[in-house]
């Protein structure tokens, strides 16, 4: 699965969550135009809560994502289902 991602003024742009795995991210490809993109590898009929960690310091969820689930801190998560 392709994840693309533009946010403003980053420098770098992880993805926490997949899998499940909350403690190791994806460092995603920054292009050009500013923007990100990472190609994940992920099970068929599966369906994962992930975030965006911008300059490692502000969490993002994903405004294409296919859903937003509550999370533990009282925030949400980005949500997509294969």
């Amino acid at each position: 699965m392709k994840f693309n991602f533009k946010p403003e003024l980053a420098e770098t742009v992880e993805i926490l969550g997949l899998n499940s795995d909350w403690q190791h991210s994806i460092i995603m490809s920054k292009k050009k135009d500013g923007s990100f993109s990472a190609e994940v590898n992920l099970p068929k009929d599966s369906t994962h809560e992930f975030k965006y960690l911008i300059n490692n310091a502000q969490w993002a969820n994903d405004p294409e994502a296919d859903a937003e689930v509550p999370n533990v801190f009282g925030g949400s998560n980005s949500v997509v289902s294969l």
